[in-house]
C-alpha cells in the first residue's frame, strides 16, 4: 500500500471520528436533560423558609408549616400548561382538604390583576400568592414553569415535578409522605414538551 494512500485512509477515519464526536456533542448540548431544569439542587435539601402575602388577605409562612405535606407551584397566567393543570392541582387540594396537606401558589410575573383573573377562571381556592421580585423563585432555582415541589413535614424538598403536573403521581407522592413511607418510585419526574423557560413566555 503506498504512503499515499495510507495517508488517504488516515484522513478519512479522521475525519469521520471527529465527525462523529462532532454530532454527539451537538446532540448531548441539545437535549434537556431534567437535570438542567428548574429546581434540581432543591431535592432532599432544607426547603427555603419563605414568606408569601396572599392575593386577597393573609399571608403564609413555609417554616410555621412543620408537620404538613406543603406542595408549592410555581406559575403564571400566560403559561398555557399552567393553565392545563390548575384545575387539576385545585380538584388535587381538595382531596386532601381535612388531611395535613396544603397547597400553595407562588405566581411569577403576574401583576395582581391577571392573576386574580386566572384563578377565578379555574375555580382556584387554595392559597396563591404573587412572588415579588422574584426572591422565592430564585431560591427555589425556578428557571421555568410550571414545576411543583412537594415539601415533607421536616421541612425538606422531597418531590419535584417540572411541566405540567402528573395528579395521579402527585397523589401517590403526598400519600406516600403522608404515610411516612419511602418512595417507591421515582422522587422526580418531567414533562418537557409542557415546560416553558421564563424567558420564553
Amino acid at each position: 500500500m503506498s504512503i499515499t494512500l495510507r495517508i488517504g485512509i488516515l484522513v478519512v477515519g479522521t475525519l469521520f471520528i471527529v465527525g462523529l464526536v462532532g454530532l454527539l456533542a451537538w446532540g448531548l448540548s441539545n437535549r434537556s436533560s431534567i437535570t438542567g431544569l428548574s429546581g434540581i439542587t432543591r431535592v432532599d435539601q432544607p426547603a427555603p423558609d419563605f414568606r408569601l402575602e396572599l392575593l386577597g388577605d393573609g399571608d403564609i409562612t413555609l417554616s410555621e408549616q412543620r408537620g404538613k405535606v406543603v406542595v408549592i407551584n410555581f406559575w403564571t397566567s400566560t403559561c398555557p400548561p399552567c393553565r392545563t393543570e390548575a384545575r387539576d392541582l385545585e380538584a388535587a387540594s381538595q382531596v386532601y382538604q381535612d388531611k395535613d396537606v396544603l397547597f400553595v401558589g407562588a405566581n411569577i410575573q403576574d401583576t395582581p390583576e391577571p392573576a386574580k383573573r386566572f384563578l377565578d377562571e379555574f375555580g382556584v381556592t387554595y392559597p396563591n400568592g404573587l412572588d415579588v421580585g422574584g426572591r422565592i423563585s430564585i431560591d427555589y432555582g425556578v428557571v421555568g414553569i410550571p414545576v411543583t415541589f412537594v415539601v415533607d413535614g421536616d421541612g425538606t424538598v422531597a418531590r419535584r415535578w417540572v411541566g405540567e403536573i402528573d395528579i395521579d403521581t402527585l397523589k401517590t407522592w403526598i400519600d406516600e409522605l403522608l404515610a411516612g413511607a419511602a418512595p417507591e418510585g421515582d422522587t422526580e419526574g418531567v414533562n418537557k414538551d409542557s415546560y416553558y423557560r421564563l424567558d420564553e413566555l
